[in-house]
């Protein structure tokens, strides 16, 4: 068949059909504007498959090496620009075709044997969400390397901890940095979880019932690298689960960027000015010129909505559909392809905002987050941080902590009153609330006590934060 005749019957249906798919249904059925980017996952499948064919005796071996050689040329055009997509042949895989057949003949249509579209999109999705995770698993050890090393400049600097936006207690903020590189750390376990189920090969279950070729389906998903192969024919052409575990992942990951940006966008502004996020990240305002506003993170606060967006159409389209392949999973690649494309794109900056850009010249990482430790620690004196450590103080000493708690209230009422700190209240004033209250106590009720009192694994201490940085550290590389 010559190009003009396979793209004038280019539907692989086409001779049931009495008349010509509309302009109208090409353009809406059509996606190959947007799926043309797993085109490597689909010359790298096809040649798994090919070679498998020929091993099987199911093709001659020279159909095999055409086929490799198209494949080749192929794949040269496409990396060039040279090769030309066309609309009237749907997709990904019938463009690869129509011009591998175009290129070795009657061995490019053989390539189809023992396969379908089903189980052929299935497994090129899977190939090529594989690599995107492996991608996004790295942008999420750079991104905790950055933390780490800002965190590392910091253990010594005390940030209010809060509660309910409430000053609570002082902080590192190390510590503080570091809740996020455990939050991220989670959300790599997650990639690396969800890329085991997604490393599992379709291809051989044909269109819905598997094949009547004598397929050798193992051997194919160990040329590609895959873990197993999917074990039941109707499950595996119409399975999306992947894609959805994939974004339920992506969007928790995004939440977990949302907050860090929140935090950011707080901090960055004049009523707390404890950091400062380099210039090139930021932008002004159109009438007000003493403006720099965080755009940066809050474009990723909005982005975070556009994500959990997709996670639930994903949801919505497999909701109702029956087994095994249906049309509506054509619609499952603009919401997976555009939260791969927000994910990678928010850690990368992210990664670059928070720990800076490496200058080639020194080899040492410029800008990043810049740190007001004089604001922060004014900030955590504002709000009787260190009450609970009297209370703490008070139970040492023998009274009941509820006891305590009521008693240090007394005291931080009589210091609201007095304009003054807790640990600005003269001794015989606090002794008036308690008498076993002595000289020690403005160790506790100091920051730096506070802090240093937290001592017990997973505190606030600067020595468990060090240990934990030692951890992160070893466990990053």
């Amino acid at each position: 068949m010559s190009q003009n005749q396979f793209d004038k019957k280019s539907e692989a249906w086409s001779a049931l059909f009495s008349e010509p798919m509309s302009d109208l249904v090409k353009r809406y059925t059509s996606s190959v504007f947007f799926d043309k980017r797993m085109w490597q996952a689909d010359i790298t499948g096809s040649l798994a498959h090919a070679e498998m064919l020929a091993a099987q005796k199911i093709i001659a071996a020279d159909d095999l090496a055409s086929i490799q050689k198209g494949m080749a040329q192929i794949w040269g055009e496409i990396e060039s620009g040279a090769f030309e997509w066309k609309l009237d042949l749907e997709d990904v895989h019938l463009n690869i075709e129509a011009r591998l057949t175009q290129l070795v003949g009657d061995a490019g249509k053989r390539l189809h044997t023992g396969r379908s579209r089903n189980d052929q999109v299935a497994t090129d999705v899977r190939l090529w969400l594989r690599s995107e995770i492996d991608l996004i698993s790295g942008l999420l050890i750079d991104l905790q390397k950055s933390l780490v090393e800002v965190a590392e400049k910091n253990v010594e600097v005390i940030l209010p901890g809060f509660t309910h936006l409430q000053v609570a207690q002082p902080v590192s903020f190390a510590h503080h940095l570091l809740a996020y590189v455990e939050m991220f750390a989670r959300d790599a376990e997650r990639m690396a979880d969800v890329r085991r189920r997604v490393n599992q090969l379709p291809l051989g279950a044909a269109a819905l019932a598997g094949t009547t070729y004598p397929l050798d389906r193992e051997r194919v998903a160990k040329t590609l690298g895959m873990d197993g192969v999917c074990q039941n024919s109707l499950d595996a052409v119409s399975d999306r689960d992947f894609a959805i575990e994939f974004t339920a992942a992506a969007s928790l990951c995004m939440v977990h960027i949302s907050r860090m940006s929140e935090e950011l966008i707080l901090w960055m502004s004049q009523n707390f000015s404890f950091i400062k996020i380099a210039d090139r990240f930021t932008t002004g305002s159109s009438i007000m010129p003493q403006k720099k506003n965080p755009d940066v993170p809050e474009l990723a606060r909005g982005k975070t909505g556009r994500v959990v967006g997709h996670l639930m159409g994903l949801i919505t389209l497999m909701k109702g559909q029956p087994l095994a392949y249906n049309k509506d999973n054509q619609e499952d690649k603009e919401p997976l392809f555009d939260t791969v494309d927000t994910l990678k794109d928010t850690l990368r900056i992210f990664s670059e905002m928070v720990g800076g850009q490496l200058n080639p010249a020194t080899g040492q990482k410029e800008g990043g987050i810049t740190v007001n430790a004089p604001a922060m620690e004014a900030a955590a004196l504002k709000g009787y941080a260190t009450a609970t450590d009297l209370a703490d103080y008070l139970v040492k000493k023998g009274l009941p902590f509820r006891d305590a708690h009521e008693t240090v209230a007394h005291a931080v009422k009589a210091a609201i009153s007095h304009q003054v700190d807790l640990s600005e209240l003269p001794l015989q004033v606090l002794q008036e609330f308690n008498p076993s209250i002595e000289k020690d106590v403005y160790e506790c009720l100091s920051l730096r006590g506070s802090l240093n009192a937290r001592n017990t694994l997973g505190g606030t201490a600067p020595a468990q934060v060090r240990a934990q940085i030692t951890r992160h550290q070893a466990r990053l590389g």
